[in-house]
């Protein structure tokens, strides 16, 4: 099975920045997270969003260039595998074809009401993968 991909395109602002002018750390964790957020909203569909939600278990970060003022990024993320209640996902952070950053991080799949975790289903899973 494909992993199906799902893109953002956002701009460095001044507000991102740390003392060297440079993206701080704690902004790249950020988009790591909105980027995952917003690829599980627009991925399923409602009824699922409503029974399901998700917490990160850990984040892994490799920095590769700097990223700065007005520079235009690519946030590229996508599920790697669903194992019971875990799921891996990738996000790659890009300016143009040049690769600024990388992250792996582990998501754990709680039931929305309980907050207890649950199996991740083919239910949930098939809208991560194409054929």
């Amino acid at each position: 099975m494909i992993p199906i991909q799902y893109i953002e395109e956002i701009k460095v602002s001044a507000g991102d920045l740390d003392e060297l002018h440079h993206v701080n750390n704690v902004v790249y964790l950020k988009w790591v997270q909105l980027v995952a957020e917003n690829h599980w909203r627009s991925a399923v569909c409602q009824t699922i969003q409503d029974q399901y939600i998700w917490v990160v278990l850990s984040h892994f970060i490799q920095y590769h260039k700097p990223a700065v003022l007005d520079d235009h990024l690519t946030l590229l993320t996508y599920v790697g595998e669903f194992e019971g209640v875990r799921s891996i996902r990738y996000v790659k952070i890009k300016r143009g074809m040049e690769l600024i950053a990388e992250a792996k991080t582990e998501w754990c799949m709680l039931d929305a009401v309980t907050k207890r975790p649950r199996r991740v289903t083919d239910e949930v899973s098939k809208w991560f993968f194409k054929n």
